[in-house]
């Protein structure tokens, strides 16, 4: 007790009769011990949890993936993993945010489109989207089953915001096909083009997501070649994660959508 008040430079004990107690600042020091035990205690346990697939997972994905995807994902993993203290962190954004937020290691996991030149990223393909077009309820274009390529370029076009995953699939499709095609507006996900649709403001090329079924606009599929959007899980190579979100990616994977 004397070479703690030595090093601390204060009494913590004083004699009463026989008994020795705390002062005041014995009283504060056992305080101030006590919380850092607590901590100490706390700490453990969540190490303990860590180390036992529990914990926090961040992830991030495109605005398209919020409706249904994401949703049913997370919760079939917390089902199957159900009395087990895990939690998770919901952020949306574009592809290219969702790269800087996961190289930062803001986000433990992203879900969006590839980049090519990230090869710190590892992608693994999780569903294939397919491409459809959307049309106001009296377009002329309802009276078709199915929509030849060159009549998106005879329309004004709702389209995907440029910089987003499905805008540079979108806009690299149309070169491909040589399409001068008139985009009148761009939006960042299916509901907000499909709204305008609706409202007679064009034709959207769009992924067929379950948003579309409560939209109201007509549907129909490319007549001359089937189009395909890939959707893919992103993660750091070589980096290290924690068992909870090993076993979420393990998780997703098995439940991978055939491609």
């Amino acid at each position: 007790m004397a070479l703690l008040e030595d090093e601390l430079h204060i009494i913590l004990f004083e004699k009463q009769g026989r008994n020795i107690v705390l002062t005041k600042a014995g009283r504060v020091f056992l305080d101030q011990v006590n919380k850092i035990l607590d901590e100490i205690r706390i700490t453990e346990k969540k190490m303990h949890e860590l180390a036992n697939s529990e914990g926090h997972i961040s992830i991030a994905y495109v605005y398209p993936l919020a409706n249904h995807y994401i949703p049913h994902i997370v919760r079939s993993f917390l089902d199957e993993n159900a009395g087990k203290n895990i939690t998770f962190q919901f952020n949306q954004s574009y592809t290219k945010k969702l790269i800087e937020g996961l190289k930062s290691n803001e986000f433990d996991i992203i879900f969006g489109s590839a980049c090519d030149n990230e090869p710190d990223i590892h992608f693994s393909p999780i569903m294939e989207q397919e491409m459809v077009v959307i049309m106001p309820k009296n377009h002329p274009l309802t009276k078709l089953s199915s929509v030849p390529t060159g009549e998106l370029a005879n329309y004004p076009l709702i389209g995907y915001e440029r910089f987003s995953g499905l805008g540079r699939f979108t806009s690299q499709f149309y070169k491909d096909q040589n399409l001068s095609v008139n985009i009148l507006c761009e939006c960042p996900d299916e509901n907000a083009i499909a709204a305008l649709v609706a409202e007679n403001f064009g034709i959207g090329l769009v992924a067929s997501v379950d948003a579309l079924a409560h939209a109201n606009v007509e549907i129909r599929p490319l007549a001359d070649l089937h189009l395909g959007h890939t959707v893919y899980m992103g993660y750091l190579k070589d980096h290290y994660q924690i068992p909870v979100i090993r076993a979420f990616i393990q998780f997703v994977k098995k439940n991978t959508v055939s491609i």
